[in-house]
């Protein structure tokens, strides 16, 4: 990890993200821990834009009956934190931020999101706050949670090194994404067919590493609010094929909005299992492009061992009723794992016939 020296801070200062990961968790499983834990526990969430923590953070807090509050790290300022003096009496005395503490003394999720957005004196202001629960001489209603969120530099998002003092005072959770867990909030959250088949058959297409210039790249936030634009290009009656790879590729990753256009005018919605394909060959998508898109979804899945429940006279009766060119595409470099589900017959014969044996 990569330490520097920071007088004003007044201690080594740490890049969140700037080290190994080390263990990840989903979304799911952080929601969890933070209403297990956060009435005691500080956390921090660092992940890649556009995963979902903020949504998470809000969904955990309003299962659990708490008012989520929030302050968005690039825009406060120290005195947003610890409030503003005024004198009583002799002394003065500083009032803090009705945001922060509330005329009422009951519990709220106090969520402070872009954390590492956060001037270093805004990130001292926040020390007691995070590891006492306090501002100043006021201590936070009792079971209030405190949860802070933010990206990694690896992540290109203007995000500023943490202090050694702050990153001992919060638990830090790096997330990950999980397609099949993004799947079961979409179809639940009014989120396009089209958009949630694409994802269901192309998992990688729904996180992609953040690109080294700024353009569009697929996340699970960019994939949502494409959804959201062609429901609404397409109630105005604007949504053609045109408007559509307009708002794709000013969204997502330039690969997967090539594909998902594509894709679009053959009714993706409609496709079926990939085991339902192997099972009957006959139901592979007609078009050159959804065909395409189901042989490179099975290679991920072989290549991941992920088809399951497949008889060995099945899968040969599927690879033989292909062509040559499309059986070559999808055995290519997988043939140990077509041969654990029992392909060696069908590949033997592929074998002889590229070759002429």
């Amino acid at each position: 990890m990569s330490q520097i020296n920071n007088a004003q801070a007044g201690s080594f200062m740490t890049a969140p993200g700037d080290s190994a990961l080390g263990e990840t968790i989903t979304l799911r499983e952080a929601k969890k821990l933070i209403q297990c834990m956060a009435d005691e526990q500080s956390f921090l969430l660092l992940s890649p834009p556009g995963v979902g923590k903020s949504e998470m953070v809000y969904q955990a807090a309003a299962e659990a009956g708490l008012p989520c509050r929030s302050l968005l790290g690039t825009q406060i300022a120290p005195e947003d934190v610890s409030g503003i003096p005024r004198i009583v009496g002799e002394r003065s005395v500083f009032c803090p931020p009705r945001i922060l503490l509330p005329e009422t003394p009951e519990p709220f999720c106090l969520f402070l999101d872009e954390l590492p957005a956060c001037a270093p004196d805004v990130q001292k202001a926040l020390y007691s706050l995070l590891l006492e629960r306090r501002l100043g001489e006021h201590a936070l209603p009792k079971g209030t949670w405190v949860v802070a969120a933010g990206n990694r530099v690896q992540d290109r998002a203007l995000v500023r090194s943490l202090s050694s003092a702050l990153v001992n005072r919060v638990t830090i959770l790096n997330l990950r994404v999980e397609a099949a867990e993004w799947i079961t909030w979409a179809k639940s959250n009014g989120v396009r067919k089209d958009v949630v088949a694409f994802v269901s058959y192309m998992p990688d297409a729904l996180m992609r590493p953040v690109p080294a210039e700024p353009q569009p790249f697929s996340t699970p936030r960019a994939w949502t609010l494409l959804s959201h634009a062609l429901d609404k290009a397409d109630a105005s009656g604007m949504l053609n094929r045109e408007i559509r790879r307009a708002l794709a590729f000013g969204r997502v990753s330039p690969e997967d909005a090539a594909v998902f256009c594509a894709l679009a005018e053959e009714t993706i919605e409609q496709m079926h299992p990939l085991a339902h394909y192997i099972r009957n060959p006959d139901a592979l998508p007609k078009g050159d492009a959804a065909r395409w898109f189901v042989l490179n979804s099975m290679r991920q899945h072989v290549r991941e061992a992920a088809l399951k429940g497949l008889t060995p006279r099945t899968v040969n009766k599927f690879l033989k009723s292909l062509s040559t060119e499309q059986q070559l595409t999808l055995v290519g470099d997988l043939v140990p794992q077509w041969s654990a589900l029992g392909a060696d017959p069908a590949m033997l014969e592929l074998l002889k016939k590229v070759t002429k044996i």
